[in-house]
């Protein structure tokens, strides 16, 4: 009689597995939707200011994806944040209609959408800092976590504000649709505000899925952890 021998159950490259495949799907979505916008586009040189992050962002996180790859959530949240400047670029944050039917809707006197603007440039970019600190650093665990995770991203967000002056300086007139002020001559604070507010908000909603999204990574990609 002939020994036979169970087969071997069948198993998933885990280079086809959704985990591996969805960065790839938001790289092509976000250069498409930034190639898009720049065909008529409001202001070439607005667009080119706002969507200067995505272009350099882009390649970096193409280039480390084998070294650092991104948690699923991160690189969702990234997918987002650029879709966000990418339209703020393509209109002006002042112009873009989404924020003219808020404004108009809830009857206030500015569109928005800038404010918007800078609630996700506190809210992303505090779970990008949260995982670079949990993975690079010995914070892990630790209570200073939070705090200096949104302190780095007031930082980014002054940093930001004063390239928005030395635009201003440097551009003039030219530069307001860049600057996006609408008139309101405490814009500069709000700006900062709403991304601590955006920070914040992160920290407290996404802290426990964003450890969930880090353990998977550590998972299907055990080299990076």
């Amino acid at each position: 009689m002939t020994a036979t021998h169970p087969v071997p159950a069948p198993t998933q490259d885990a280079s086809l597995s959704p985990g591996r495949r969805l960065p790839a799907v938001l790289a092509f979505a976000v250069a498409g939707a930034l190639v898009v916008s720049w065909f008529g586009a409001a202001d070439p040189t607005t667009w080119l200011l706002e969507t200067v992050w995505v272009m350099a962002g882009l390649p970096a996180a193409i280039l480390l994806r084998r070294r650092f790859p991104l948690s699923g959530l991160l690189c969702g949240l990234l997918a987002a944040h650029a879709l966000v400047l990418i339209v703020g670029g393509h209109y002006t944050y002042a112009e873009v209609p989404a924020g003219d039917w808020v404004r108009d809707w809830l009857g206030w006197e500015r569109n928005p959408y800038d404010r918007f603007g800078h609630l996700v440039q506190g809210f992303v970019p505090a779970v990008l800092v949260r995982e670079l600190l949990v993975r690079t650093s010995p914070l892990r665990g630790s209570r200073w976590l939070a705090p200096l995770t949104v302190c780095a991203c007031l930082a980014f967000s002054a940093v930001f504000e004063m390239l928005e002056w030395l635009a201003a300086v440097t551009g003039g007139e030219a530069a307001d649709a860049f600057l996006g002020t609408q008139g309101d001559v405490w814009d500069t604070q709000w700006d900062m505000f709403c991304a601590l507010i955006g920070a914040i908000s992160a920290l407290l909603l996404l802290s426990r899925a964003h450890d969930r999204a880090l353990a998977r990574l550590c998972r299907d990609r055990p080299s990076a952890c």
